[in-house]
């Protein structure tokens, strides 16, 4: 009997014989949410792999201009309904231009994801690195290395990035030059995480068992202790790439990001602010993809964190027994309570057994 409980009572990330992937996988996929929100993510990332071969398929590209489809009479608006939307152009064409529309919108995925997953990596990269030297040096190295992470945590990232963006060459590659900006000025919350996370493993049985064994500091941070903090990071991350999205698109929008002919979703929504009633799917296209993709992404992110800490799906397992408990109590009128038929219940077993002996 009392086998059977402890049986019971072992979390599932416990279950021996289970790899850690396995268990992430399958609490992932317990969430209908986050599955959908990966779904959408694994779709965008397609489109904007393939956005060659899709405009292509149209016969388009997203530099060549159109002159002939747009009124100049009225201002530059498309020609046609739905902004001159048919079979050569499937989205319509742009204002004053007459680019089309889909091309820019597919290759802005491009640019927009590309930019937010190079920040984040840069991001995860100098935060980890200094969040682990600080835990793993002196007195001296810890103070120094908090102390930097601290001015970062604290400098505006949109003043930093404006200014260093309008004092480099106009030669220098935009979208690499966005990632590296955003990814330098933002990794300061996710080096306090790595920080903290390994100021707790190093306390840990296992670590030190490694250090007694002979192995150096860097040994042990790099078998120990960094698999230890894949789980807080990568959440982290997975919530850091729609941040940056926003932020990629909040530059571009303020024209310091990505700089025409390369498209990008903010860079046009900083076009079509004009165009809103003459030709309003310019703005609301480049609008509704950064909607879409910044949702899915949150919404992903919160299921992997979820996927990855044991406690919140234990914490959602007791929360939803209680209340389905408590409603079973509230549609029996008049009847005992489930606890208190439990109690009656081990009474009267134990009094038999008593009776019995």
């Amino acid at each position: 009997m009392s086998e059977a409980l402890v049986a019971t009572e072992i979390p599932e990330a416990a279950a021996p014989g289970v790899s850690g992937a396995r268990q992430f996988w399958r609490r992932l996929r317990a969430q209908r949410a986050a599955m959908a929100a990966a779904a959408v993510v694994a779709l965008l990332v397609l489109v904007a792999l393939a956005a060659p071969l899709l405009t292509a398929l149209e016969g388009q590209d997203p530099t060549t201009y159109h002159p002939s489809l747009i009124d100049s009479a009225r201002g530059g608006v498309p020609i046609g309904s739905f902004g001159g939307a048919g079979g050569d152009h499937w989205l319509g064409v742009e204002p004053q231009t007459g680019r089309d529309l889909f091309a820019r919108l597919v290759y802005g995925a491009r640019v927009s994801l590309g930019v937010a997953l190079g920040a984040t990596a840069v991001q995860v990269l100098l935060g980890v690195v200094v969040g682990v030297a600080a835990a793993l040096g002196n007195r001296w190295v810890d103070q120094l290395l908090s102390r930097i992470t601290d001015i970062i945590v604290a400098m505006p990232l949109m003043i930093m990035a404006l200014a260093l963006l309008a004092i480099v060459p106009e030669n220098f590659p935009r979208p690499i030059l966005v990632a590296l900006i955003i990814g330098f000025v933002a990794w300061g919350t996710i080096g306090k995480i790595a920080r903290a996370q390994t100021l707790t493993l190093k306390e840990l049985d296992y670590v030190a068992a490694a250090r007694l064994s002979g192995w150096g500091t860097w040994r042990i941070a790099r078998r120990e202790l960094l698999p230890g903090l894949a789980a807080p990071v990568i959440t982290y991350a997975a919530l850091m790439v729609p941040a940056n999205i926003s932020i990629e698109a909040a530059l571009s929008f303020l024209g310091v990001g990505v700089k025409p002919p390369t498209p990008s979703w903010g860079q046009m929504l900083s076009s079509a602010n004009v165009w809103y009633q003459a030709a309003p799917q310019y703005l609301l296209l480049p609008a509704a993809a950064l909607f879409v993709t910044v949702l899915a992404l949150t919404v992903l992110g919160d299921g992997v964190r979820t996927a990855l800490d044991p406690r919140a799906a234990s914490r959602l397992r007791i929360g939803t027994g209680r209340r389905q408990e408590a409603k079973a109590g509230e549609s029996t009128a008049g009847g005992p309570k489930a606890g208190e038929s439990q109690v009656g219940k081990a009474d009267e077993s134990k009094v038999s057994k008593e009776a019995t002996s």
